[in-house]
């Protein structure tokens, strides 16, 4: 049987810190994607998923610089599950997506979901 890792967000960009480390370009941001749906009393809603992305410059990865808040953007990766201590002492869990591929969309791209 074969296992897999694999992701795929598209969405907006919210939070975005620019890093550096080794002569590499990085990012980490959140990116906000939507699911559109009607309650059982036919009330449009809109439930958002938030999205922790790690992102470092190479061979699938471009122009991170260009990444700002806003900037819709298409995401494939995987998900890793990772913990560190916060400041206050506390063991803090998170999953995060590690990206292999990013593509920045049109500004004009329509991201907002269909009421079906």
């Amino acid at each position: 049987m074969e296992q897999f890792n694999r992701i795929e967000i598209r969405g907006l960009v919210g939070n975005i810190r620019h890093v550096s480390a080794m002569n590499k370009s990085g990012a980490n941001f959140t990116i906000a994607t939507n699911y559109a749906y009607k309650d059982k009393d036919g009330t449009p809603v809109i439930d958002t998923t938030w999205f922790s992305v790690v992102a470092w410059e190479g061979k699938s990865i471009s122009g991170l610089s260009k990444i700002a808040s806003g900037t819709p953007l298409e995401v494939t990766g995987r998900i890793r599950a990772r913990s560190y201590v916060a400041s206050d002492g506390e063991e803090k869990r998170i999953n995060e997506v590690v990206a292999n591929k990013i593509v920045i969309l049109d500004a004009d791209t329509q991201l907002v979901p269909s009421m079906n």
